[in-house]
């Protein structure tokens, strides 16, 4: 009998240590009853899909799910295809602090770099 091994599939999305320590920060404060925090792309801007990381209470058996060393990352299932391959980062300057994506599936964005299209 031959063993099968499973290879474990690599994340959707790739977090950077400082989006990592991010995570660590808003898990730190998060309200009673967060679990974590998920990624997702509702409809929304000018190209039409924006992203978007909220808190969480429960787990949805369709997320991706990465954990990082400050707690839980979830994707949201919907959101999966349009992130796979995208690397998240988090920026700070002294005119601005946020995510920042660098997504592969991204053909456009909006002028203000709020929303993307696929």
């Amino acid at each position: 009998m031959s063993e099968t091994k499973l290879r474990q599939r690599p994340a959707a999305v790739l977090l950077t240590p400082a989006a990592e320590a991010r995570i660590a920060a808003l898990m730190a404060k998060a309200p009673e009853g967060a679990i974590g925090v998920k990624l997702s792309t509702p409809r929304r801007g000018c190209s039409g899909l924006a992203y978007s990381v909220d808190y969480v209470s429960e787990a949805n058996a369709f997320d991706e799910r990465i954990e990082t060393p400050g707690g839980l990352f979830f994707i949201d299932g919907a959101s999966v295809l349009y992130l796979v391959g995208s690397t998240m980062d988090w920026v700070e300057d002294d005119f601005t602090a946020g995510f920042v994506f660098n997504n592969p599936n991204a053909k456009g964005s909006c002028g203000c770099g709020e929303s993307f299209t696929v």
